[in-house]
């Protein structure tokens, strides 16, 4: 992957973990400009990995993109909203971490075993 599509993803996920938390404030108290706003971030992070579908295809833009959301929005919900998981649930994460990682890495990985 390139630089500038490393930067496009990077600016994507740092606009989807921004819709993200737009959307937690919503849902802890509605109102039409959270919604517009969380609208018009989600809209715009997908407009990027339209980019990044076009430049680096469907499997490996989203896969990557995924991995990168799920641990950030995370982090973001664990620290910054004082969210809690139990032991099951942080097995789940930690496994869907993993499988994303399998799967985006396995192409490259398995020519050079």
């Amino acid at each position: 992957m390139s630089f500038s599509g490393l930067l496009q993803l990077g600016i994507s996920t740092v606009i989807f973990l921004l819709a993200a938390t737009a959307a937690k404030q919503w849902g802890l108290a509605p109102s039409l400009g959270k919604i517009v706003l969380t609208l018009a971030l989600y809209s715009l992070g997908n407009l990027i990995m339209l980019r990044l579908i076009r430049e680096f295809g469907m499997s490996v833009s989203f896969s990557l993109s995924a991995v990168i959301q799920l641990v950030s929005v995370n982090v973001v919900a664990l620290m910054f909203f004082g969210e809690r998981v139990n032991a099951l649930q942080a097995t789940g994460i930690v496994l869907a971490i993993a499988a994303v990682a399998l799967i985006t890495l396995g192409p490259y990985l398995q020519g050079r075993l």
